[in-house]
């Protein structure tokens, strides 16, 4: 009898101890940091007004990014997507990246804040009104005006996705891109996929790989349902970079 107590005690005194060292232990957590840009853009200004754009770095929950290896805005007007500018943002050694622009012509420009940082690459878009003279055509003073400007679009380059509109929640995906210039396949660029998850500013990076000429391809799969944005980020030595937005939504 007083064996079994023995062992009723020992196997009550082994439980205790075992859940207190559960009670004990650190939760083990995966933080997962990534770089987040504040742009600030005024919602609407007049021709001829020179406007700031703005764009302020952080990484993680709140440290700011002072050497940010990129930064820069490229615009376009709404009527005119195929005539991009980009300009390089100066860097303040604050976190904040900043440049200034004259717009000669009225309408609606949308522009991006490309910002490379830690590696990883964000690009926010806000979009403003000019006002001035809807008569007022793009002549070729302004076009000369805008001529040194860095064209972010290579003539013939062609970005093709083999897009979903939906996936399955958890089902493994492959995402293939064929890259061409000229319509001959591009080669050895490098292709980075951005997944943007609705209301989310945790981004999702995938490195492509080159699995044929000009085909480029990452697999990836999605814990939780919702809509979803794609950009696929195309860079290469030659100073090669371009991208296209794609959207798409997870279902159970």
């Amino acid at each position: 009898m007083k064996k079994i107590l023995w062992i009723i005690l020992l196997t009550l005194f082994t439980m205790t101890a075992c859940a207190n060292q559960g009670e004990n232990e650190p939760e083990q957590t995966d933080e997962v940091k990534g770089i987040s840009v504040d742009f600030e853009l005024a919602e609407e200004a007049d021709t001829g007004e020179s406007v700031e754009l703005k764009a302020t770095v952080t990484y993680g929950e709140d440290e700011l990014v002072t050497d940010a290896e990129e930064v820069s805005f490229e615009y376009w007007n709404v009527e005119d997507e195929e005539n991009t500018v980009t300009i390089d943002a100066s860097n303040n050694e604050d976190g904040t990246y900043t440049a200034d622009v004259v717009f000669d012509q009225p309408g609606t420009y949308e522009i991006y804040a490309h910002t490379t940082a830690k590696d990883m690459h964000t690009m926010p878009k806000k979009s403003i009104v000019i006002n001035g003279d809807e008569d007022m055509q793009m002549d070729e003073e302004n076009h000369q005006a805008h001529s040194s400007e860095d064209h972010s679009h290579h003539e013939g380059f062609l970005i093709e996705l083999e897009e979903y509109e939906t996936v399955t929640k958890e089902e493994d995906v492959e995402w293939t891109v064929q890259l061409k210039m000229d319509q001959e396949p591009y080669q050895n660029a490098r292709v980075r996929y951005e997944i943007i998850p609705e209301a989310s500013d945790q981004h999702i990076w995938l490195d492509a790989e080159e699995t044929d000429a000009g085909t480029y391809t990452s697999n990836h799969s999605f814990s939780k349902t919702g809509e979803y944005e794609i950009v696929v980020h195309v860079t290469d030595d030659s100073g090669l970079h371009e991208h296209k937005e794609y959207t798409f939504k997870v279902i159970e």
